[in-house]
């Protein structure tokens, strides 16, 4: 038995911002965002919080699929933009669509949010507690961006997607799962509070403490090594080489990162599913934002094998290959 996803669905807010509205914030150009980074636009949420994209694509993954909403088993949304510190966002979702059957909760791990939360639907449906989960990727990212620092704000974006996982047989699926971090880089990438460390206050939000703050060539030096390395490791346990891969879907942080990992690994860069330039860097949700997209665009196939694999924040990075 294995885990296969049998359906995707995704979900971005309206409102778009492009490089040239950026142009007018700060002091940065459309040139230089697309050089370096392969951005030219991105979709901001307004209005609406991260459980409703979340339940928007869910309700998407379910309309492209046989099972209704009371079918539904389990419910993992991965986000670092919760719509509250408590209850789960994946509650709200639960509530939003009526998968009143289910149990719901939320994960961290940042950029490799989906693969973590991928890896733990992968093994209660090995386990046999459950026979299908929804997993999403959701981030509202521009409401954690400090629109004042043009060395992140070009780089962020909101929006939602994931995948229906089913137990089935045969040799379509999951084929193998790695999750690495490491606690010594937590100062790489962080929002700073309001958290136990740091609670919510004037000082706070004087601080600018309740935005993003990145360290991004250090993450740009380790990004590369570390998602290449990891992608060997899983291609290894599901007894393949980079040559037996049709896609490969890395996180969406950076042109010139999934750019860079092809050419380590020896990949046609054909190969890598770029939507950074539509997308911009969407975090947990940029992944399954780009698999929608390759299977609604019809690049992936049935029977392809595609290569997930993400670098996070301070510090996550994990992979995945996955026959379709």
């Amino acid at each position: 038995m294995r885990a296969r996803i049998t359906a995707t669905g995704s979900y971005l807010p309206e409102k778009i911002l492009t490089n040239f509205d950026l142009e007018k914030m700060v002091d940065t150009s459309d040139e230089w965002i697309r050089q370096r980074t392969g951005i030219e636009i991105r979709h901001i949420a307004e209005d609406e919080p991260t459980s409703e994209l979340a339940a928007k694509a869910a309700l998407d993954i379910l309309k492209n699929s046989s099972l209704s909403a009371s079918d539904v088993e389990l419910i993992i949304v991965a986000t670092v933009t919760p719509d509250q510190p408590l209850p789960a966002t994946a509650l709200f979702v639960q509530e939003r669509i009526g998968a009143y059957n289910a149990f719901a909760f939320d994960i961290n791990a940042a950029c490799s949010g989906f693969i973590y939360a991928l890896s733990i639907a992968n093994a209660y449906i090995l386990s046999g507690f459950v026979k299908n989960a929804i997993v999403i990727g959701a981030e509202t990212l521009s409401k954690i961006t400090d629109w004042t620092d043009r060395s992140t704000c070009v780089i962020f974006g909101d929006g939602a997607a994931g995948v229906l996982l089913e137990a089935t047989d045969g040799d379509r699926g999951i084929l193998s799962m790695v999750l690495h971090s490491d606690g010594r880089y937590t100062d790489l990438m962080r929002v700073p509070a309001p958290g136990s460390r740091i609670p919510c206050s004037k000082e706070a939000i004087e601080n600018r403490d309740i935005y993003i703050k990145m360290k991004g060539n250090e993450t740009f030096k380790m990004a590369i090594r570390s998602i290449a390395s990891v992608s060997k490791e899983a291609l290894d346990i599901a007894g393949m080489d980079f040559k037996d891969v049709d896609w490969m879907i890395c996180h969406q942080a950076n042109k010139r990162i999934i750019d860079g990992v092809a050419r380590r690994v020896g990949l046609d860069e054909d190969k890598a599913i770029i939507t950074i330039d539509r997308h911009a860097n969407t975090a947990a949700a940029s992944i399954p934002l780009a698999m929608d997209w390759a299977l609604k665009t019809g690049k992936i196939k049935e029977g392809d094998i595609v290569l997930l694999n993400s670098f996070g924040a301070s510090l996550t990075w994990s992979a995945s290959v996955v026959r379709w």
